[in-house]
């Protein structure tokens, strides 16, 4: 009978190493989540869109002041 006490007395502590080993991993905090992005690309889709803008106004104009001195 003495050694079966001194044998569970053994994994007892062995066990309750164990759990405060591997306890404390379990209830870590996760990850954090990604910061959001600064730019989610509209702001350059716009300013491409401008330029696309700007540079149709611009041939536009260029082609009529053309076909206005050829009509003269």
């Amino acid at each position: 009978m003495a050694v079966s006490r001194v044998s569970v007395g053994v994994v007892a502590a062995i066990a309750a190493l164990l759990f405060t080993i591997v306890l404390p991993a379990a209830q870590a905090q996760s990850m954090a989540p990604a910061p959001t992005p600064t730019s989610d690309g509209t702001a350059i889709d716009q300013g491409i869109a401008y330029v696309l803008m700007l540079v149709a106004l611009v041939l536009t104009y260029l082609i009529h002041t053309g076909d206005v001195s050829s009509s003269l």
